[in-house]
């Protein structure tokens, strides 16, 4: 398992090497799919870190607040200095997998796709930061 910011700064990274747009709201979103696909796919968390219910969807708190500086803009490729290399072949190919799929989406559109699953609306309470529980995703992933 990995720590939520190394899977961060490869999903930058990735995004970078593709030519994809990434915010801290879209990388919010993608940690949070990528995170499910991991669950359902290999059986087990890709990282520790709790995602948070926040008012604009799934938060992972300690990623958020590692790129929060960059405010809505693009996240500079300076934050993933060989971010690819703590990664194995296998799980990047999950990860990538993930990240090609989001990256069609603008950041609000991640939103409101999450806005609208099981997992985030369970847990959301205005002001509340409640934490998505992992099993609460896979149940939620596995049944789509």
């Amino acid at each position: 398992m990995y720590s939520a910011l190394d899977i961060a700064r490869y999903i930058i990274w990735y995004c970078k090497k593709q030519g994809y747009s990434i915010s801290n709201l879209k990388l919010q979103k993608i940690l949070y799919f990528v995170q499910a696909n991991f669950l359902v796919n290999a059986s087990h968390p890709c990282f520790e870190e709790e995602i948070e219910a926040w008012d604009f969807g799934p938060v992972v708190p300690v990623a958020y607040h590692e790129f929060k500086i960059f405010g809505s803009a693009d996240i500079p490729k300076f934050v993933c200095h060989n971010a690819d290399e703590l990664i194995l072949r296998k799980d990047k190919a999950l990860i990538n997998e993930m990240v090609d799929q989001c990256a069609q989406y603008s950041a609000s559109s991640l939103v409101e796709i999450t806005h609208h699953q099981t997992p985030w609306c369970d847990a959301y309470e205005k002001y509340c930061n409640n934490v998505i529980e992992k099993d609460a995703i896979k149940e939620y992933f596995e049944e789509d």
